[in-house]
């Protein structure tokens, strides 16, 4: 028995408030036909950058969801991770790529570590950093912004980084074993726009999109942006078109939540971006590198 819907196991915790996680992954990637099975890592009583968030793991009882899922005999056309809180979780995650792998399985990794040149906190003192360059060996394609490229590089991400540069890098990653790198918030020499960076081995080639840098900082944007990509992709969009379906509807979402007086913690407003996931994209600004 076939399904018509494309099915994702989307790796991910949940948050009862705040816009992240699977509570973005869900509604953006049903908004574009695709079906998401949920493996929640963690569930939060908000999103962890609010403070004093109550929290229940669930990495005990992953193993049992996969054994289950995996008697039922799923079929899964991508497998979707995003932040995962333990070096237990990457090896879980590991686990889960193996048993449901086929020749068409998509595997897409958003290797949350860090921003700003920092590595998150909970992170310093563990091995997360060492894990995760393992677990992207098993990706087709990866997500990290401009800092957690450097962090899987064993690079210092610096100001004065730009465009050649991060191809360099982008090359770099991919020789350790995904097929596409995608590195996000890569600043350019106009502080008035900021570019996403892409590169493909199959075909060797580097793209950029840019979009207007606004200076507003909304948690839940990366798991957007890559569930975007997840959701492109298995729709058959080639790599620079998902990249540009990915920047549009995140800078509408940012645009939509700028002009509004609320608390930037909330997240950006997708909602109100949601019905534009449904059109093709009209205009593309993506370019082609020649390095």
């Amino acid at each position: 028995m076939s399904n018509p819907i494309p099915k994702v196991a989307a790796v991910h915790d949940l948050s009862g408030f705040g816009r992240s996680s699977l509570a973005v992954v869900l509604p953006v990637l049903s908004s574009m036909g695709i079906q998401v099975s949920s493996l929640p890592t963690a569930v939060l009583s908000t999103h962890s950058e609010y403070p004093d968030f109550r929290m229940v793991n669930l990495t005990e009882y992953l193993e049992d969801f996969i054994q289950h899922w995996e008697k039922l005999n799923i079929k899964f056309n991508a497998i979707y991770s995003g932040f995962l809180g333990s070096d237990k979780q990457i090896e879980i995650v590991k686990k889960l790529i193996k048993t449901f792998y086929t020749d068409d399985l998509l595997v897409v990794i958003d290797p949350v570590l860090g921003d700003n040149g920092e590595l998150y906190e909970p992170f310093k003192k563990s091995g997360m950093v060492a894990n995760m360059k393992n677990l992207i060996k098993d990706a087709d394609i990866i997500t990290p912004n401009i800092t957690e490229a450097a962090l899987l590089l064993d690079k210092r991400y610096t100001e004065g980084i730009y465009e050649k540069e991060v191809v360099d890098w982008a090359k770099q990653l991919a020789e350790k074993g995904p097929d596409k790198v995608i590195i996000t918030s890569v600043p350019e020499k106009n502080k008035k726009f900021t570019s996403v960076i892409a590169y493909n081995t199959q075909d060797k080639r580097s793209w950029k999109v840019t979009c207007d840098y606004l200076p507003a900082k909304y948690p839940g944007t990366g798991d957007a942006f890559t569930s975007v990509i997840v959701g492109a992709l298995l729709q058959n969009d080639s790599l620079p078109v998902a990249v540009e379906r990915a920047v549009q509807f995140i800078s509408y979402s940012v645009r939509a939540a700028f002009g509004h007086d609320y608390d930037p913690l909330e997240g950006v407003l997708f909602e109100k971006a949601l019905s534009t996931l449904s059109y093709p994209v009209m205009s593309s600004t993506y370019q082609l590198l020649d390095y």
